[in-house]
């Protein structure tokens, strides 16, 4: 929770030094960083730079969710529409995770966005904004997880439908292994929290060697296409008359593989060295994920065969076709789609660990209700147990409106995306805001330099851009069943949470800039462990 502002330097000292627990106090610059944000160290420091940029890439699963994601950009702009949106979308995440990684070097807190907004708008808005964007950041989590479990459990249906053809997969299914999927996650959030590191560093070694061993099958066993029809034929399967506003619509294929770079700086009160090892962990995440991501596109554009039976595939998914055409085995097609499925299991798991700690910070600052239930680290846990209970059961509870229409949880769970480019739009224009008027800016391990606006300019322009598209429809005349019904969901959440500010919010919530102490305090502090961290050296 807050620490008091009037508690002494020495009784923070004093509480520090008592703690033999190096994972659980960090380096100097974490505990000054706390100190500075007015923060107490509640959760074990657990994640290094290896196990967090582990984390990060596989959350992300860009390769891995390009191809689930694919018939978005395949029936809107085609195989040149997918390629060319999917690189313009990792050029523009690169700018913008590299403006995040600046504002996480700077506030390495929990918080995330809303912390940003809160430090670094103009003070007369910054409580109603990061209290927006704290409801947008929560929600939009919660959801990620719901939809990429939801994605999980139908792509185990597809894997049944694969194998047995004759399998006619009901919607009660998908939810039931949806939910499992999710209690899988909570499984290794709570009983195997500390393990969690370990974990990660691990799966990211089967990220990594999945994709090449996929990339090099496809390669070896597919028939190619054309070169220059591959790269340069757009098509315009919605109907918009216009292989440009096709392409453009199609975007959300690229979109979604490669959002939630800022789901590191939601762990970042369990990472040692945060300040140093977020920026680096967001960036390296950025380039590595979208370079796979583009190779793995590519290819799998050159492979394709047949775009009318590889989108009207049995599976449900166009990558389980292209497998099986590939292998013309329906046992190498599983064991290919076995590591897609895996991959977007452990996604879930990470995604539940980054909304639970999202929710325990915005409840820490008395923002949502029953935030002292929320915000509760019960003793011997070192996790927020109460969170992470309540990420699963939002899940579960999302995935029974798939019994009903599985068009509605996708406009549900599609919230996730506008609602994280809503933070970062706010978050960056912030950064711009103070850039512009020449405001300070704080110390950081990570910094733009003069590079900055420019930087920040060009990232809230691509966010504004893909922001609007996030709304648009697959076709131009959707029927009720074909409508992205995003825009009505966004702005329900957004009344919601604006009533609840001005009816309950406003007089309980205060925003975490009013517990941050000054630099000048920070700076003393920042020295002081730096000299007893020698000491101990020593």
């Amino acid at each position: 929770m807050s620490i008091d502002d009037k508690e002494t330097p020495e009784v923070v000292g004093s509480a520090i030094e008592s703690n033999d627990d190096v994972d659980k106090k960090g380096t100097a610059a974490d505990r000054a960083d706390m100190y500075r944000m007015g923060k107490t160290q509640e959760m074990r420091r657990n994640f290094r730079f290896l196990s967090i940029f582990g984390f990060s890439m596989i959350l992300m699963a860009s390769w891995e969710f390009s191809l689930s994601v694919s018939t978005i950009g395949l029936v809107n702009g085609g195989t040149a529409g997918l390629i060319w949106m999917f690189f313009i979308c990792w050029i523009g995440f690169l700018l913008v995770n590299t403006s995040m990684a600046e504002m996480a070097s700077m506030a390495p807190t929990t918080g995330g966005q809303y912390h940003w907004v809160s430090e670094f708008a103009p003070p007369q808005y910054q409580k109603f904004i990061s209290y927006l964007m704290g409801w947008m950041c929560v929600l939009g989590w919660q959801t990620s997880c719901a939809s990429s479990a939801f994605i999980a459990g139908t792509q185990i249906q597809g894997l049944v439908v694969l194998n047995y053809p004759d399998y006619n997969p009901q919607p009660w299914h998908g939810t039931l292994i949806t939910i499992a999927v999710a209690a899988f996650s909570v499984l290794f959030n709570t009983v195997l929290a500390r393990k969690l590191p370990i974990i990660e560093a691990l799966i990211l070694v089967i990220h990594v060697f999945a994709f090449f061993a996929i990339l090099v099958t496809l390669w070896v066993l597919s028939p190619r296409a054309d070169a220059k029809a591959v790269f340069t034929e757009f098509s315009d399967g919605g109907g918009w008359n216009s292989l440009g506003g096709s392409a453009l619509v199609g975007i959300l294929a690229g979109i979604l593989p490669l959002l939630g770079a800022d789901a590191a700086v939601h762990m970042s009160e369990e990472l040692r060295d945060a300040g140093r090892s977020l920026p680096q962990s967001m960036i390296l995440t950025t380039v590595f994920n979208g370079a796979f991501g583009w190779i793995m596109v590519i290819t799998f554009c050159f492979c394709l065969g047949d775009l009318g039976e590889v989108i009207e595939s049995p599976t449900g998914y166009p990558f389980m076709q292209v497998f099986y055409n590939s292998t013309q085995s329906t046992s190498s097609a599983t064991a290919m789609s076995v590591f897609i499925v895996a991959m977007t299991v452990f996604s879930n798991l990470t995604m539940v660990a980054t909304s639970s700690r999202q929710l325990y910070a915005f409840a820490r600052d008395q923002a949502v209700p029953f935030s002292s239930w929320f915000s509760k680290i019960r003793a011997g846990w070192d996790v927020p147990l109460n969170a992470i209970i309540t990420t699963f059961l939002v899940s579960a509870l999302l995935s029974l409106i798939n019994i009903g229409s599985a068009v509605a949880l996708n406009s549900i769970t599609s919230l996730a995306t506008v609602s994280l480019l809503s933070s970062y739009i706010v978050s960056t224009g912030c950064m711009i805001w103070r850039r512009w008027t020449k405001n300070t800016l704080l110390p950081s391990k990570f910094s733009l330099g003069r590079w900055g606006l420019a930087v920040n300019i060009a990232s809230e322009a691509f966010l504004v851009l893909i922001f609007v598209l996030s709304f648009m429809p697959g076709n131009p005349n959707p029927t009720a069943a074909q409508m992205n019904w995003n825009i009505v969901i966004y702005g329900g959440v957004t009344i919601f949470s604006l009533a609840y500010y001005f009816f309950r919010g406003n007089r309980r919530y205060d925003g975490p800039v009013t517990y941050v102490r000054t630099l000048d305090q920070y700076e003393a502090r920042d020295h002081e462990y730096d000299a007893r961290d020698q000491y101990e050296a020593r």
